[in-house]
Formats: structure tokens, sequence, C-alpha cells
């Protein structure tokens, strides 16, 4: 309380006296590090199978898809680009990671309900087994998932018979309808903080864009902490992992409150930072980087 009521009677000091400054200028990034726990990483070709629980119209899946596909694409986009975003997992031991596309499934008739507990994540995820996958699960927006407001998704891993791992899970829900403010932010006003406009969101769908936002998260913190002995800092049980550790930065000048500096889209006013396949834009988050011990944004 009193280190922070001294930076507020600071700030309100030069404020009075009329002396120009920015937040980047008054807080200095300090390196940030997270430690390699010696365990195995998902590198290689990596496949991700999606599990679909609950409607999602034909546009939202192919938004989600081409996300997926525009993170290891072999077409050059336009940059700054997606793939390389996703280039900087490059970065953490052991080599590339290139995520392909594999089964879908459609669960339109919601058979474990439209409440989900946690153990029906792993449960979902059985459907598709396997060493060297990731199976993602996405449920609707009119789909309750426990937990879901204090965390926008999760990611863990299965494990069968005498504790063999067989692949990993990822669980990312739409919050178009649930606590939007957190999990689909900056696209949405937030629920606390400065209370700055939200952005246009730039597939035109809040709710999916903050999905997108939730899944690269998860996927990077995936590959790089699969089993939760790979790169993270802090417990294992609540980890800061290789995005998650840079929460709320998008852009260059980041601060609380404000996602930085990003690129807009002139016909539509959409804020991006990334361009994909199929002329898709979307907005991802920074990735902590090995190299240099800092959070990377592509803008």
């Amino acid at each position: 309380m009193a280190a922070s009521a001294s930076i507020y009677n600071f700030l309100t000091l030069l404020l009075l006296c009329g002396i120009p400054f920015t937040f980047s200028e008054l807080v200095k990034e300090q390196p940030l590090v997270l430690k390699y726990h010696n365990g195995p990483l998902l590198k290689g070709k990596i496949t991700v199978n999606l599990i679909w629980y609950g409607k999602f119209s034909p546009t939202q899946r192919s938004i989600i898809v081409d996300f997926i596909n525009s993170l290891s694409s072999a077409v050059k986009p336009k940059v700054p680009s997606a793939s390389f975003w996703w280039k900087t997992t490059e970065k953490y031991k052991s080599g590339s990671s290139t995520l392909v596309v594999g089964k879908q499934i459609l669960l339109e008739n919601y058979p474990l309900g439209k409440t989900l507990k946690n153990p029906h994540l792993p449960a979902l995820a059985g459907k598709f087994n396997g060493v060297g996958t990731v199976s993602v699960i996405l449920t609707a927006k009119d789909v309750a998932v426990e937990g879901f407001c204090v965390r926008c998704g999760t990611h863990g891993s299965n494990r069968v018979g005498r504790g063999r791992v067989r692949g990993t899970f990822i669980w990312v829900g739409n919050s178009e309808t649930q606590c939007p403010g957190q999990c689909a932010w900056p696209f949405h006003q937030p629920i606390y903080g400065p209370q700055t406009p939200p952005l246009v969101s730039p597939n035109g769908d809040v709710g999916i864009d903050g999905m997108i936002i939730n899944l690269a998260t998860l996927l990077a913190n995936t590959v790089t902490n699969p089993f939760n002995n790979g790169y993270f800092q802090g417990p294992a049980d609540a980890p800061l992992e290789a995005v998650s550790a840079c929460t709320g930065i998008f852009g260059s000048g980041s601060y609380p409150g404000y996602p930085g500096k990003l690129l807009v889209e002139k016909t539509t006013g959409a804020s991006y930072n990334a361009n994909g396949i199929n002329g898709r834009k979307y907005l991802l988050p920074a990735m902590w980087d090995p190299q240099t011990s800092r959070c990377k944004t592509l803008v």
C-alpha cells in the first residue's frame, strides 16, 4: 500500500507541475525468466484435433481452423504474420513445432449437457488419443464450464494405464456472453481497471476473436510446457508460461488497460497485429522470448 501511494503521489506531482511523461518512461521493463524444468516439449509434427462442443456456425469454425493453419503455413503471408509469431516457439529447446489440423468432431447436441465439469474435459479429449497430438475442445457461447471466468481456458494431458502420457488437450470457451470483459478483452469493455473503449475485432465476432487470443495462448503454453515440467515460472499447478507470462500485452508500449500500439484495418477500423492465410487478420498476444528474456510482440 505504501509503495502504491508513493507512485500515486509521484504521478500527481508530475501532473500538477505540467511535466509530460509516458508510462513506458516510468516503468522500466525487467527481464522475465521462465525456467526449463528438463521435461519433454512437443516438437516436430503435431496433429491438432478439434472437438466442437455446441453450435458453431461454419464461418466461426473456418476462422479458427484458418488460424491454426496459419501458424505453420508454408504460404508466405503478409507481414507481420501469425507464422512469424509461432516461430518464437522454435527458440525453446529441441527445434520447431509444426501444427497440422487433423480430425474434427461436431457435438452440436450437447451430449454431456450445457454445464461441463472439469472431469468432462479430459473425457472429451479422450476421443482422440496419441503421442504428438493436441485435442482442442471448443465450447459454444451457451455452454458453461467449471471455472469459466476464473480462467478463459486451460491445457492438460491425458494419462492412461500405468501413467503413460497419451496426448495433450486444450479447452477454450466462447466468451461472447460469459465474462467477455475478461476473456474477450480488448474487444470488450474490461471488467476492472481503466475503462478504455473496446477495439473492433478483426473477424467481426467478439466471441471468436477472443477465443483466438486464448487459443493462441494455450497452444504456445502447451508445446512449451505440455506435462508441467517444461518452461514455466512459479508453482507447477499455477504456472506462468510462454504466453500467460505476458498477459495483456499485444503491441509495443502496452501497460495495464492499454493493449499497445496495433495495426488498424482502414475499411473496418478493426485492430490486429498478425496476418494469416485466406486474408485473415488476428490479434495475438506477446510471447516470452528465451533469447531476450522479454515478452515479444509482433508490432
